[in-house]
């Protein structure tokens, strides 16, 4: 990985239309790209992560022209890869929001963030800890640089130890890949002591959908079939995939006593 330090312009995005999953109102990257190299996420084509040196200064800016709203930290890039060791920038924007009364919704993979619980503890914060799978091979193949499902979960069951509000993301979910994971998934939520579980399907588009048929195609071949019928002239799996897979995850979260949506 390259690392280039740049200046931003602005760094808080509006969302436009009504988040019905992460309840935010703006989103925040602290860091464009990331080193995780998700497979099914287009940053896994780049190779040069810009940091935003000038962040405090435009966030603090930005802050004092916007209503009051939950901003989400990390909607596209991880604020908690390898990189916020040596800049902080998570940690800045975390202060900086303290110190405006912003609250926000933290979307990591990462076990770095157990770094700023005192930071947290001061802030009207939820965090979302996503994941793909339970098994090592499959996160592998899919999320070869990112943390193991078991350093995910134990940073979950963390931050509830220490009182922050905190859950589990399935996403994306991999079809045909993971739906016989999808109770254990729950159950390990629960067990951590997850608030929630959220889920939302796998989308491919443009380039990433060529990327990610390749990988399927290198590693699971039997399943190309399966992938051109689900996403047959669309980014999305067909409406009645989803709807199965809604209905199966909210049975799994109601069986283990979770809420499927945030529940504050």
């Amino acid at each position: 990985m390259e690392y280039k330090l740049i200046n931003c312009d602005s760094v808080i995005k509006k969302i436009t239309k009504k988040d019905s999953l992460f309840h935010g109102s703006y989103c925040v990257d602290p860091y464009q790209n990331c080193e995780f190299g998700c497979h099914y996420c287009d940053s896994s084509f780049e190779k040069t992560i810009y940091v935003k040196k000038n962040i405090r200064e435009i966030l603090e800016k930005e802050l004092q022209t916007i209503k009051n709203g939950r901003i989400i930290i990390g909607s596209v890039n991880d604020p908690y890869q390898t990189v916020e060791n040596k800049f902080q920038l998570t940690h800045t924007v975390l202060e900086t929001l303290k110190d405006y009364n912003f609250p926000c919704h933290i979307l990591t993979k990462s076990p770095l963030i157990l770094n700023d619980l005192p930071l947290l503890s001061q802030l009207e914060s939820i965090i979302t800890i996503s994941m793909t799978s339970l098994t090592d091979q499959v996160v592998r193949i899919f999320e070869p640089d990112a943390p193991s499902p078991t350093a995910r979960l134990q940073t979950l069951q963390n931050l509830r130890d220490h009182g922050l509000k905190a859950g589990l993301a399935l996403m994306p979910v991999l079809p045909f890949i993971v739906e016989s994971e999808m109770e254990s998934i729950v159950h390990a939520a629960s067990h951590a002591n997850a608030q929630y579980l959220l889920h939302k399907h796998l989308e491919l588009k443009g380039d990433q959908e060529r990327h990610f048929r390749d990988l399927i195609k290198t590693y699971y071949p039997h399943l190309l079939p399966n992938y051109d019928t689900l996403y047959e002239n669309n980014y999305k799996p067909q409406e009645k995939y989803i709807q199965e897979i809604n209905a199966i995850l909210k049975k799994y979260c109601k069986k283990f006593n979770i809420s499927d949506t945030i529940p504050f």
